[in-house]
């Protein structure tokens, strides 16, 4: 019997030590996770830095190769005076038009809801778009966020454009809740 109660009480023992590890693992584990999730986050944001730098017909272009990068077809530049919203315009890989307006922004700028408003409309009445593209180089407002969601238009912020930038292809961009991505935190103009 003593012998009995000492190998119960060791297998306890033991299920007791292993579970108490497998909790520590899987805290690593979450807290690499998020490690490293940060850290990704923040090489995005330092590979923009090129990008502040450039002007805007340059940004524009960058944008456009971008997307043609991610299998976009007839991407073209089509930004300057009169251009109705639309910087680029292409067909996205399934075929559907995108009409893109880019701004290039000092990162510690925001965008707000009138830019959306006026992109909104242009973008499908006169552009024909399928998929309205609004590409910032800085954040966007909340109230802007919020317009957006309420017409499907997509937004791609400061930390999406430096996912994008690192090969985060445009169709996973797409694929997001735009209500619910992003912040409109501004950006100090050190960070």
């Amino acid at each position: 019997m003593g012998t009995m109660l000492l190998v119960v009480l060791a297998v306890v023992a033991g299920a007791l030590v292993v579970g108490g590890l497998m909790r520590a693992g899987r805290r690593e584990a979450s807290a690499e996770r998020a490690r490293l999730a940060e850290q990704a986050r923040v090489q995005a944001l330092r590979s923009m830095e090129a990008v502040w730098t450039l002007g805007d017909r340059e940004f524009e272009e960058y944008v456009a190769e971008l997307c043609r990068r991610d299998g976009c077809t007839q991407v073209q530049r089509v930004g300057g005076a009169n251009d109705l919203g639309a910087d680029v315009t292409g067909r996205l890989p399934d075929g559907r038009k995108l009409v893109v307006q880019c701004k290039r922004y000092a990162k510690h700028r925001t965008v707000g809801s009138p830019d959306l408003q006026k992109f909104n409309g242009t973008a499908r009445d006169e552009h024909r778009a399928d998929t309205p593209l609004f590409v910032a180089s800085c954040k966007f407002t909340k109230q802007a966020r919020a317009f957006a969601a309420r017409h499907h238009l997509v937004l791609i912020d400061v930390d999406l454009l430096g996912f994008w930038h690192s090969g985060t292809p445009l169709t996973s961009i797409l694929a997001l809740d735009i209500s619910r991505s992003g912040t409109n935190r501004k950006l100090t103009p050190d960070s």
